[in-house]
């Protein structure tokens, strides 16, 4: 029998610990991204929460999708938007698909304390149940910061940062007086990892994801479930995405997907694609920063190259039509 030296006992040892070490994590996301979300009773019953849910940006992509599937599931909805004709389109459609109340409020949410107490007043006598503050904006495609505009970056801040907060601070203290409820906050993957090229966005979803860890850690004891949900690309409006793929869900299939976590993960992807995007930066980051950082530069600089492009395109070909002048044409930021 060969007699192990010291060190070679050291290195099974570290070997071991290493190998158990992994098989624990790998077990825990699998536990928490596949096994649990789909296993029945696990998630939280929202509509045990409370009668009404108000979902913000709620006339477009996934604010919609998640005011369809929650009034898919029984609950009353109060839609939160800018744009009062989409709010009248939308309670429409959810009232005669589902056959729940809804109530709209129409609100700028860039406009300050004035927009949020318009909306504390709307919903003051209403049991709510869920908040999706899901609300925001971003660049029109990837750009160098000097050369995104002043007005952009403001209504970025004052939406993604100011907008969220203002409405989170309207509807929690309802939540933790009944000592139930859920919060969901939609971040974005740009905001946990690299993001050159969108550093405003990025940095306001970044926000979204430490005011929500703080604000679990306090809502947690009085009953309230604070949620952050960190997307990747879903094909919506907002991200220019057409055509959904498995990488790029349309809104319905993420939301399915997403209110599934709710209970079981405080910060996640929502979708479980989405998870390989921040596994894969955020591993090459841990080996070499620089690398995770080109890697996400490259891509932002081909969509930023496409989208351009795409707007001369649209230029020339309105140009030769006569529809515009020069005057007319979209701005490139």
């Amino acid at each position: 029998m060969v007699e192990l030296t010291c060190w070679e006992k050291i290195a099974i040892v570290v070997v071991a610990a290493v190998g158990l070490r992994l098989f624990v994590k790998l077990s825990v996301v699998a536990w928490k991204k596949l096994i649990a979300p789909n296993l029945p009773g696990l998630a939280i019953d929202l509509p045990s929460q409370g009668k009404w849910a108000v979902v913000t940006g709620a006339t477009d992509g996934l604010g919609k999708a998640f005011a369809q599937a929650l009034a898919n599931k029984g609950m009353n909805v109060v839609l939160v938007s800018r744009s009062l004709a989409k709010l009248q389109e939308t309670a429409a459609e959810i009232k005669q698909a589902y056959g729940v109340e809804v109530q709209y409020v129409e609100a700028d949410l860039t406009g300050g304390l004035a927009v949020y107490r318009k909306i504390g007043e709307a919903i003051k006598d209403l049991e709510i149940g869920v908040l999706v503050n899901n609300a925001g904006r971003s660049y029109d495609h990837p750009e160098l910061f000097t050369h995104v505009d002043e007005e952009t970056i403001y209504k970025i801040i004052q939406l993604n940062v100011a907008g969220l907060t203002g409405v989170a601070r309207q509807v929690l203290p309802g939540m933790m007086e009944r000592r139930r409820g859920v919060v969901i906050n939609i971040g974005s993957a740009a905001g946990a990892m690299p993001s050159p090229y969108l550093a405003v966005y990025a940095a306001s979803k970044m926000f979204v994801d430490k005011l929500s860890a703080d604000l679990a850690a306090e809502a947690a004891s009085r009953g309230v479930t604070v949620q952050c949900i960190l997307p990747g690309p879903v094909a919506t409006k907002m991200s220019k995405i057409s055509r959904a793929t498995w990488m790029a869900p349309t809104p319905e299939r993420f939301v399915e997907a997403t209110l599934k976590t709710c209970g079981i993960e405080q910060r996640t992807s929502g979708y479980p694609p989405h998870s390989l995007i921040l596994g894969t930066v955020n591993g090459l980051q841990s080996i070499c920063e620089r690398w995770a950082v080109w890697l996400v530069s490259r891509t932002m600089l081909n969509i930023r190259g496409r989208a351009l492009r795409k707007k001369m395109r649209e230029a020339e070909g309105a140009n030769g039509n006569g529809q515009r002048d020069e005057a007319e044409q979209p701005l490139e930021q």
